[in-house]
């Protein structure tokens, strides 16, 4: 009997994946069985049959057959199909890892979840269930998903969790690197808001009046931020300026640089203070000054503002490697072969 060599069987397997609709629904009952049971990899005492791995990458298959043609859509689904394997491969690691520390998710645990995804995209139950079917997926396909996201979550947290150490110090120094900056010679680092009136107004009056109403609200604003509340915030919220979404930061300025009112505003003033008002050809604005003196550090937050912010980043991204070096280490303690 003629022998197949491997690179003949992913391409045979390879040229079923686009007509894989065709396969599930007109071939004899025998030989789809004799297809769909066929195993694609073994994973210590567990087996991943092709069936299994063509239903967890249907989804991913039929996007690639909308998108793409002719040989880039087989590449696309080699790809697909390979990334779907080992993704199925981890899960059977930490399924095997959860049955070996007794960890387990009950339904309650799943149905809370759910219900969670539900109210966070503010969609009653009918239409979450509709939108998973938009991308494919049945409800009950989702919480299989779900399941195996709580389950990993457990493990993280016996595994990986409590191994994860974030020190004062390295607070510190992610604070110093991204939260201030040295501002060097003669530059003055500032924040800016700004509130326009209607330039295009004919009227006198009624500009006069398009003018008092920017100027009371530069009056209150600027009342916010000199006691005490947050500049940026403000900025963002209230500045009509481009720099508002940057929190009114525009960065460091020489006194040459600057136009004559804006140097009259922020020349003598001292680094963290707040400006007097003025008035610009087309509206109102005022600065914050955060530095002015030669060498000096700017800081763009203050570090109990920033403290949970920098140990949730510095945690998330410790946890993201570490769940990189666990799964590896679970493959290279595991019998794992691809068929």
């Amino acid at each position: 009997m003629k022998q197949f060599t491997t690179s003949t069987m992913l391409r045979t397997m390879r040229l079923s994946l686009l007509p894989a609709i065709l396969i599930y629904f007109f071939l004899p009952l025998h030989l789809y069985a004799e297809v769909v049971d066929k195993v694609v990899a073994v994973v210590n005492e567990d087996i991943i049959t092709l069936s299994e791995l063509e239903a967890e990458a249907s989804t991913i298959y039929q996007t690639i057959a909308r998108t793409k043609e002719g040989q880039s859509m087989f590449s696309a689904m080699d790809e697909a199909r390979e990334a779907t394997l080992n993704s199925m491969i981890d899960q059977h690691l930490i399924q095997q890892r959860a049955r070996l520390f007794n960890v387990a998710v009950s339904e309650e645990e799943i149905d809370q979840a759910y219900n969670r995804m539900v109210a966070k995209n503010k969609l009653n139950a009918s239409e979450f269930r509709r939108k998973l079917l938009q991308s494919g997926l049945s409800e009950e396909n989702y919480r299989s998903k779900l399941r195996s996201s709580i389950l990993q979550s457990k493990l993280l947290s016996i595994d990986v969790r409590s191994k994860i150490v974030i020190t004062d110090a390295m607070i510190l120094d992610y604070y110093d690197e991204h939260y201030t900056s040295r501002v060097a010679g003669d530059s003055y680092y500032l924040l800016q808001m700004g509130f326009s009136w209607n330039s295009e107004i004919t009227d006198s009056a009624k500009l006069a009046q398009s003018k008092n109403k920017a100027l009371d609200t530069a009056k209150r604003i600027k009342a916010l931020a000199v006691t005490g509340q947050n500049f940026k915030t403000l900025a963002q919220k209230f500045s009509d300026l481009p720099s508002a979404s940057d929190g009114g930061d525009i960065g460091t300025f020489t006194l040459d640089e600057m136009a004559i009112a804006m140097r009259s505003a922020v020349e003598n003033l001292p680094p963290g203070e707040i400006s007097k008002i003025i008035e610009t050809p087309a509206g109102y604005q005022f600065f914050k000054l955060l530095s002015g003196d030669e060498n000096a550090i700017v800081v763009t937050s203050s570090y109990e503002a920033a403290e949970d912010e920098i140990r949730e980043k510095l945690y998330n991204e410790k946890l993201k490697d570490a769940y990189q070096d666990w799964v590896k280490l679970l493959k290279e303690e595991a019998y794992i072969q691809k068929l």
